[in-house]
């Protein structure tokens, strides 16, 4: 569904800026508009994401962890001996 905003340039040479841009990129200046709103609107959610993952790296430091190379070396081996126990089965 279309839906229509009326934008005001305060500011010539930005709006002369945008329009030069539309006119270099074969697109409508709307089309750019609608991709710099997109564009802010998912850094805003990634920022809104920086305190969680702050917040989970001060726990992970406080009480300790691992590094991921030693969990997935652990799944892996885990993999190899279900699959092992399972080929034996077989046999």
């Amino acid at each position: 569904m279309k839906r229509k905003v009326t934008l005001v340039f305060h500011d010539e040479d930005l709006y002369t800026q945008l329009k030069i841009e539309a006119v270099r990129r074969r697109t409508t200046a709307s089309n750019i508009v609608a991709d710099a709103v997109r564009e802010w609107l998912e850094s805003r959610e990634d920022a809104e994401l920086v305190p969680a993952i702050e917040a989970a790296r001060t726990e992970w430091k406080e009480k300790g962890g691992r590094p991921w190379s030693e969990s997935e070396r652990e799944i892996e081996e885990s993999i190899d001996r279900r699959e092992g126990a399972s080929e034996a089965k077989r046999v």
